[in-house]
């Protein structure tokens, strides 16, 4: 056998392995050593010594490195080198007794016996190794061996000691294979940890619940329904306090673990359709210990079809070492065996990840809470590359791009710093969001350098070359963009494992390609593009305006246009229409353009800035005619995005003349113009007509939930002049502030009721409430009891006091 034979059949999955301990490199050098000089015995006593390593990952690691060990000692005759395989294939088999589903094990094993003729033997090990694990291509390609070698009639003459052990040996080899076999019975549990997730739990728990067989859910104090309808699934529940640190209320629910395995999501993450079933089956593999699944990360404000995929480490085998740090952006991939690439396993089994569409991370108000934990990390642990990585993806969701930028910076250079970038697992997350800072930043230079020096590391990493392709689209570069957005097309969808946002080679590529062929004045090719964006996604909604102005500017007409579009999308969505309708209007076309937002208020009658998409309402709405069915609703979004837009004088009066033309109502006028007189230094002529208070909490609620602090403090001498008693308005206040995360606020709000109107069962209970989120649990009981005392059953302090216990 030549050695280049030998190195294909002994193969395995590359990986950037850390150290294993000093153990096995000691002991294999060893054997090498040993086997060197003859001593076969002192070789054999070598696997004694590994059996005693307790570390149950370093006896498996060292005891591989014998067995290759003994594959590749030097070389003489068969007689010479027969005894050494005969030791490979005794201990290995001695190994494989413990466990048999080793599939690299029985692949060596199989060797010793294939290279003394013992085919039969070396094939059943060959078979049980694809069994287990059929992405071992090299241990199909032994088996295409032995294959070829009973057709050449080849049979090693061996020395007598030799043959007589072998036939024993490969009997006992038959009975290994046999054995090989993915385990049964194994169970598994769902953990997760959760706060106030009414409306995302059931979605993620209908799911998968039937197919775990137990879900310990810890949750950090809860004021909603989360907790019954964790029961309602059959749940354990155990109540922690919050302390700020994510890994120590993750480890909780592990702790209280007692299957095989864990598997754990967060409440807005959802099982793929029919991907839940599929755990059972790898729990079966025993010879992993962990698995990555496929995380789709839906992303955008408007479900538009966007997504990010990567690969998340979400299941592994239920021990006690297997627990995670860091308070945010916990990790545990450190406290595997990442040494053993056979251990950890990268399937395709798919999960549905919904916490960064734009709605629901509003709702979180993630990132503020996320910096002050980084801060208190730092504080703690001092720099390093991921924490950077994360302060950056932080400051960036908040729209810091310089402070994005600049920790970006620090977290690429530490981990290029290494010398091994690729060791990183955050590092291709990070190479992509330095690449949107520095366009953002509109350092162009910077950004083409750096995108080049990525795909070195990270090859066939299209994003990267997408945000190149943007910057220059944006800077009207136009063929720069051109050629690079082609280049994307050319190289496709980058693999799972960058985190790759997916579109970038497809659906999206050819969506930017068709705007720049557009403003390069090349229609044909732009509507060709826009097609084919459509055509590979229906969903993406990126395509949709400008695939409908380039239809126009061929003379289409806009009835026509509207049926192409709405014929080419995959869902009658109303973002979908209200896009359509805005290059309508910009045509002329009135009457189809109306149609497409009275479709849109239809869908969603009370949803108020949203009726008309707010980021685009200032602007739509404005081109809304006066009689048309949607004129005052489209008034009333445009005086809203014009004034916390902190708009001029000028584009404010017009605003107010055309809601007057549509017919927008007193109440309403009356308010946006009392707010116009706030942010002019003036204070309001008179209260605020009756009907006005609605709308202006419904302002208020969503400044708040967009985390416009500004404008809702400008806004907010308003609430003292509206229509309501003081309990009243004070009481609406601190619900508001508790609803949107601002405790203190709220608590000020009910102390304040107290002491000017006097203490009343409501205020009382809202200070209950405030003590518990805030984990004092004594001060929840003395404001919850003293509020059933002046209200017996008030619902409000009973459900404090059943949270505690009580």
């Amino acid at each position: 056998m030549t050695p280049d034979t030998m190195a294909l059949r002994l193969s395995k999955p590359h990986t950037s392995p850390a150290r294993p301990g000093a153990g096995t490199a000691e002991l294999a050098g060893r054997a090498r050593k040993l086997l060197t000089d003859g001593d076969l015995a002192g070789y054999r006593a070598l696997f004694g010594e590994a059996a005693r390593e307790t570390d149950l990952h370093r006896r498996y690691a060292v005891r591989k490195e014998l067995l290759q060990a003994g594959l590749a000692a030097p070389r003489g005759t068969i007689q010479q080198i027969a005894p050494v395989f005969i030791a490979v294939a005794t201990e290995g088999l001695a190994i494989l007794d413990e466990q048999p589903s080793e599939p690299l094990l029985l692949n060596f094993v199989g060797i010793a016996l294939y290279e003394l003729g013992a085919l039969a033997g070396a094939k059943a090990l060959f078979q049980a190794a694809y069994r287990l694990d059929p992405e071992l291509t090299f241990v199909k390609r032994n088996l295409d061996e032995i294959a070829r070698r009973r057709r050449d009639g080849v049979v090693p003459r061996l020395p007598a000691a030799v043959a007589s052990a072998l036939r024993s040996l490969e009997s006992d080899a038959k009975r290994t294979a046999n054995r090989a076999r993915p385990a049964e019975g194994m169970t598994i549990t769902l953990s997760m940890i959760v706060r106030d997730e009414e409306s995302m739990l059931p979605r993620c728990l209908e799911a998968v619940a039937e197919h775990v067989d137990e879900i310990v859910i810890v949750d950090t104090g809860s004021t909603d329904r989360t907790i019954e309808i964790a029961r309602e699934f059959g749940a354990k529940v155990i109540e922690a306090e919050w302390t700020g640190d994510f890994a120590a209320a993750r480890n909780i629910s592990f702790e209280a673990a007692t299957s095989d395995w864990i598997v754990y999501l967060d409440a807005d993450e959802v099982m793929g359709e029919g991907q839940a079933a599929r755990l059972r089956e790898l729990t079966g593999r025993v010879w992993r210990e962990a698995f990555f699944l496929v995380e789709n990360n839906h992303t955008g404000d408007l479900e538009d079809g966007t997504s990010v995929h990567h690969n998340a480490l979400r299941v592994f085998r239920n021990r006690p070492e297997y627990r995670f740090e860091g308070r945010i952006h916990e990790q545990i991939a450190h406290r595997l065996p990442g040494y053993l690439a056979e251990r950890i396993e990268t399937t395709d089994v798919r999960m549905e990840h919904f916490g960064y569409l734009g709605v629901v991370r509003e709702e979180k108000d993630k990132s503020r809470r996320n910096l002050e934990l980084l801060q208190r990390q730092l504080e703690e642990n001092g720099e390093t590359p991921f924490l950077h990585f994360n302060l950056g993806s932080e400051h960036g969701a908040l729209g810091e791009a310089g402070l994005a930028l600049e920790h970006f910076r620090k977290a690429w250079e530490g981990v290029n710093a290494d010398g091994n970038v690729r060791a990183f697992g955050f590092a291709p997350s990070l190479a992509s969001r330095l690449t949107a800072a520095l366009r953002i930043a509109k350092e162009i230079d910077a950004l083409e350098r750096h995108v080049e020096e990525a795909l070195v590391i990270f090859p066939g990493f299209t994003d990267l070359v997408f945000e190149a392709g943007l910057a220059h689209l944006h800077t009207d570069n136009h063929p720069r963009a051109r050629e690079l957005f082609s280049r994307c097309v050319e190289m496709g969808d980058a693999p799972s494992v960058y985190s790759a946002t997916i579109g970038c080679g497809s659906y999206a590529a050819f969506g930017a390609l068709g705007e720049v062929e557009r403003a390069m004045g090349d229609l044909d090719a732009a509507e060709a593009s826009l097609r084919r964006a459509l055509a590979e996604n229906p969903r993406f909604l990126g395509a949709v305006e400008p695939l409908a102005q380039v239809l126009l500017a061929r003379d289409v007409a806009a009835a026509d246009v509207a049926a192409e579009i709405h014929a080419l999308a995959g869902e009658d969505t109303p973002a979908l229409r209200f896009l359509l309708a805005v290059p309508l209007y910009e045509a002329g076309a009135a009457e189809e353009a109306e149609r497409e937002l009275r479709a849109v208020l239809a869908r969603q009658p009370h949803a108020a800035p949203a009726r008309v998409a707010l980021a685009e309402a200032a602007e739509v709405a404005a081109q809304v005619a006066p009689e048309a069915p949607a004129a005052p609703a489209a008034a009333q979004s445009e005086l809203f995005a014009r004034l916390a837009g902190g708009e001029p004088p000028a584009a404010l009066d017009a605003a107010f003349a055309r809601a007057r033309d549509a017919g927008l109502g007193a109440e309403p006028l009356a308010l946006f113009e009392a707010w116009r007189a706030l942010l002019g230094g003036d204070r309001p002529h008179a209260t605020l007509p009756a009907g006005a208070s609605e709308l202006l909490f419904a302002i208020f609620e969503a400044l708040l939930r967009v985390q416009d602090v500004d404008a809702f403090v400008a806004l907010l001498p308003l609430a003292d002049w509206a229509p309501l008693d003081a309990r009243d308005r004070r009481e609406r206040m601190a619900q508001l502030y508790l609803r949107r995360g601002f405790a203190d606020s709220a608590a000020d709000e009910w102390a304040a009721a107290c002491e000017e109107l006097g203490p009343d069962a409501a205020a009382l209970a809202g200070l209950a409430a405030v003590a518990f989120v805030r984990g004092d649990h004594e001060d929840a009981a003395l404001f919850a009891n003293a509020a059933q005392d002046l209200e017996p059953g008030h619902a409000g302090a009973r459900r404090v006091l059943e949270r505690l216990g009580l």
